[in-house]
């Protein structure tokens, strides 16, 4: 239903916005979307885990292999 956009959809879609904030306000709201954008990316960086360069490796302690008892007839 609501497929690929053409050329002829989004010019409609460019008009209506230009009709309905003006061509004044749409260089600020355009401004105002790239630093709530940059700021979000920013935070994003901040909080995210650090990949560390070296993995860690895990101490495994080895078990001795276990002798069987003979059953004693």
């Amino acid at each position: 239903m609501f497929g690929r956009f053409g050329w002829a959809e989004i010019l409609v879609i460019v008009v209506l916005v230009v009709i309905l904030f003006g061509s004044n306000k749409i260089p600020g709201m355009m401004k105002n979307l790239a630093d709530g954008l940059n700021i979000f990316k920013k935070e994003i960086k901040k909080t995210a885990p650090k990949q560390e360069a070296k993995p860690q490796k895990k101490s495994v302690a080895k078990k001795a292999p276990v002798k069987k008892q003979q059953k004693k007839k």
